[in-house]
């Protein structure tokens, strides 16, 4: 007797059949998670210092527009990355 877990995997597997990706593919995307990872590391480490100096002022509005950068930096470069990402995907397939 089959799991529900299971019988869900058949049904997704009907309606939307997996990709096989090539190894050439794999590294592609590989690439692009490391080069946004750094890019995303690198954002960070330029606002948090920021973020240090203004806290040691005392600057709580900049401290609060610092933090809202660096949410907008991150989602930017992972929309960015994930769109890079589907692109190599499609030429894939």
């Amino acid at each position: 007797m089959k799991s529900a877990y299971e019988l869900a995997m058949e049904r997704l597997s009907k309606g939307a059949p997996t990709v096989k990706l090539s190894d050439r593919t794999k590294k592609e995307l590989a690439e692009l998670d490391s080069v946004y990872s750094a890019k995303i590391a690198e954002r960070e480490l330029l606002v948090k210092d920021e973020m240090t100096k203004a806290a040691a002022k005392g600057d709580l509005e900049a401290l609060e527009q610092l933090e809202k950068q660096l949410i907008s930096n991150r989602k930017s470069l992972e929309a960015e990355k994930e769109e890079k990402k589907e692109k190599v995907r499609q030429s894939a397939g």
